[in-house]
């Protein structure tokens, strides 16, 4: 969340901030309100106890008994004082509730838009060049009888997909080759997370309490399903102090799940947006002076992944509108996908700045024995399936109808081809 006092101190500021993101302002004043009424709630404690303290301590210089004016006195402060500390633990919570509705401010260089029409791209490799024989992965997937979009249906309704024989362990391929590469050549720390969260984590990450309605959730446990590992990731040290030095840098592979309430009319074609889907994700606990610099890091690695597959890529700096949530300043790296004719996102890069750690009540000691502060969290995607395997599927059709396999998967599927006969898929 955002630090009260900036909210309080600088309010046009956060109220510029707000209307640049297209939402409502009027959030600003009603937390100064709030937090006068604390402040004037811990003022009037402060003033009986005083009071308290000064009538027992004359009556104790004079080794006297209290009178029963006094007696009656102390007895009406007491009273007073658990009201007002009744009525701060109210205001407090209200406060906070309404804090967790305010999102991050976005940094100064954010393009400020309100729709995706205003973000910028901001770096791209060769324009894609069109082929004859480009099909779109729902076709390349039957004909090859790699891909079973009627029996995920079957099985589970709308929005799922299910993968056969060389089509599964390609997407495996692409999973593992992923992690091995974040871990291998980048020093990320694999972590095995929790699929299943506590209400208190997603909170902390931004996805609650705006987002509820996105999510699945377990309500006699009390539990929810991620939306992304970057929930799980982002709750490692929640109401802890970080013993390690700055930067932590964290992969991980997950399943994700999704209602996809606002997806109804788009993408309905094949897997572009489904309800679950797995996703290797990039996680930073950075020094805050750092993560301008750590993000860019990330995208560089982003786009790697997607260059050493041999895929057309291009980077955009999206608006203040379209940054998500926690973001103060997110980069998407896309993907051509020729068979859809479209760029498809497989990576999403954000600083959170120390959003999410206030959240989280996450801290670090910028030096030893001194005192603690807030680090800045980063996510990205590295990268989100099964759009990579689409791309991967429609940019290696070759004329004949079989799917050539970029050479850093060839020694986790263990086949170079994918052919109209499966039974022959060596290449």
């Amino acid at each position: 969340m955002i630090d009260l006092n900036t909210i309080v101190q600088t309010p046009e500021a956060v109220r510029d901030a707000l209307q640049r993101r297209g939402e409502d302002e009027s959030t600003v004043d009603a937390v100064i309100e709030l937090d006068a009424r604390r402040r004037e709630l811990i003022r009037e404690a402060d003033d009986a106890r005083n009071r308290r303290n000064t009538v027992s301590r004359a009556i104790g210089q004079a080794r006297r008994k209290p009178t029963d004016d006094e007696v009656q006195e102390m007895r009406n402060v007491g009273n007073r004082i658990q009201q007002l500390a009744a009525e701060q633990r109210d205001v407090e919570a209200e406060l906070r509730t309404l804090m967790l509705t305010i999102p991050n401010i976005p940094l100064d260089d954010v393009p400020v838009g309100f729709d995706e029409s205003a973000n910028i791209v901001v770096r791209a490799s060769d324009a894609p060049q069109p082929t004859e024989w480009a099909q779109p992965h729902w076709t390349i997937g039957e004909q090859l009888n790699i891909i079973d979009m009627e029996s995920a249906a079957n099985i589970s309704g709308a929005r799922f997909y299910l993968l056969k024989g060389k089509g599964a362990r390609l997407h495996r391929a692409i999973v593992n080759w992923l992690i091995d590469t974040l871990v291998d050549d980048y020093g990320y720390e694999e972590i095995d997370p929790p699929y299943l969260v506590r209400e208190e984590t997603l909170i902390g990450a931004g996805n609650l309490p705006k987002f509820a309605d996105d999510l699945f959730r377990d309500t006699e446990a009390g539990l929810w399903l991620i939306p992304t590992s970057e929930v799980s990731l982002n709750g490692m040290f929640q109401d802890s102090i970080i013993d390690q030095a700055l930067p932590l840098r964290y992969c991980a592979r997950t399943p994700c799940f999704r209602r996809e309430h606002a997806a109804a009319g788009r993408d309905v074609r094949g897997m572009k947006r489904v309800k679950q889907f797995e996703k290797v994700e990039m996680f930073r606990f950075v020094h805050p002076e750092d993560s301008v610099r750590e993000q860019d890091d990330m995208v560089n690695i982003s786009v790697d992944l997607c260059e050493r597959l041999g895929l057309t890529t291009r980077v955009l700096k999206l608006c203040t509108g379209d940054i998500a949530f926690q973001s103060a300043r997110t980069f998407d790296i896309e993907v051509w996908s020729p068979g859809s004719a479209e760029w498809l996102e497989v990576s999403s890069v954000s600083t959170c700045t120390d959003f999410q750690a206030r959240r989280t009540n996450t801290r670090y000691r910028p030096q030893p024995g001194k005192g603690t502060a807030f680090p800045h969290t980063l996510n990205g995607s590295a990268l989100g399936m099964p759009r990579v395997f689409i791309a991967v599927l429609e940019a290696g059709l070759q004329p004949d109808g079989s799917v050539a396999i970029p050479e850093p998967l060839q020694r986790y599927t263990g086949f170079a081809r994918i052919n109209r006969d499966v039974q022959d898929a060596t290449g």
